[in-house]
């Protein structure tokens, strides 16, 4: 295999909701090739409302068949992994990005003085200073939850085999217009989420601002393993 044909390692949760497209665990989403690998026991709860890092083993592990399988890099598909991006990136050895949160100090570079990144994610509650700090977020970042019992987070985090798409939707959109007003000086959004994904163009038409999510930071990590060389 040359590294021109090499995949993208994906890391998945242990989950049966539906993946939209443009969610990370829909093949449709990716213009190139990518290898998935799911994380036995490792559930929507055990990564965000529990520790994360109690799944190293079992991701070092599940990352170790995919190098060994020839993926050049590894991505996850939880923003809370972010707790285990170091140790995960010293584990197996080739470039690892585990959450959509290590954009935002890139982002916060490219805002004009006087903006700030702000923060969705499903859980503001769950999400600790530790967290933020594994991923470099700045400190004083703002930072929005969606409602825990609403159609988004419950389906996610109860791992349901179906969710209200609209009504996420809505929740999704409307988090992320709290954020800007009670902020104030928000300048872009990323999404923590990767299951939120899916609905970044809706975010970004209802604020007017960039919106960034693991997506993005899938396709720009891709780029840099395999840049792109059919340039007409």
């Amino acid at each position: 295999m040359t590294i021109r044909e090499a995949p993208l390692g994906i890391l998945m949760l242990d989950t049966r909701f539906p993946r939209l497209p443009g969610d990370i665990g829909n093949p449709r989403t990716w213009p190139f090739p990518v290898l998935y690998k799911v994380v036995a026991s490792a559930s929507p709860t055990a990564a965000v409302e529990d520790d994360a890092r109690k799944l190293l083993p079992a991701f070092v592990s599940a990352g170790r068949e995919l190098v060994a399988a020839g993926c050049n890099g590894v991505v996850t598909s939880c923003g809370f992994l972010a707790l285990v991006q170091d140790d995960l990136r010293s584990a197996l050895g080739v470039p690892v990005a585990t959450s959509a949160l290590l954009q935002v100090e890139m982002v916060a570079a490219t805002l004009a003085p006087g903006r700030r990144v702000g923060i969705v994610t499903i859980s503001a509650s769950s999400l600790t200073s530790a967290h933020l700090r594994a991923a470099g977020v700045p400190e004083g970042t703002p930072v929005m939850g969606i409602d825990r019992r609403g159609a988004f987070a419950s389906a996610i985090l109860e791992d349901r085999e179906s969710f209200d798409v609209d009504a996420a939707r809505d929740e999704i959109v409307a988090a992320a217009e709290a954020l800007v007003r009670e902020a104030g000086d928000i300048g872009a959004v990323v999404l923590e989420c990767t299951n939120m994904a899916p609905f970044a163009a809706d975010v970004a038409d209802r604020l007017g601002l960039p919106v960034y999510s693991m997506n993005s930071l899938v396709t720009w990590f891709r780029a840099g393993l395999i840049p792109p060389s059919d340039f007409p």
